[in-house]
């Protein structure tokens, strides 16, 4: 091999690491993307920000559509992929699903940004 490929060799290996330590994961990434993808619609912020400053002891879903201004099953799917991702908790109270913030979820987003 010569002296110049020798040198492009070294100079590719120093410019094009092929993965580091702190890299994210391939699970990890998957986990966080579908966080991420959780937050990614206004109608599920909205229901987080509704929830986050509803009562201490939970928000019924009765109280969820009329602000949304959506259907009861098209807020209950939402509220489902917000509870799938960690963002909600859900309790069974009677015929009625209140719902609280969990906001270690929230701290675990933003690890997970800061962390990238």
């Amino acid at each position: 091999m010569s002296a110049t490929s020798l040198a492009t060799t070294a100079d590719s290996a120093a410019c094009c690491p092929t993965g580091t330590p702190e890299s994210l994961g391939e699970a990890d990434a998957r986990d966080g993307a579908r966080v991420l993808k959780a937050l990614a619609d206004p109608n599920r912020l909205r229901l987080l920000s509704i929830v986050k400053n509803g009562p201490e002891n939970g928000t019924c879903v009765c109280d969820l559509t009329e602000p949304l201004q959506l259907g009861q099953p098209t807020v209950s799917h939402h509220l489902k992929v917000l509870v799938d991702a960690g963002f909600l908790a859900r309790e069974k109270r009677g015929t009625w699903a209140y719902y609280t913030l969990r906001p270690e979820a929230l701290e675990d987003t933003t690890a997970l940004i800061m962390g990238l």
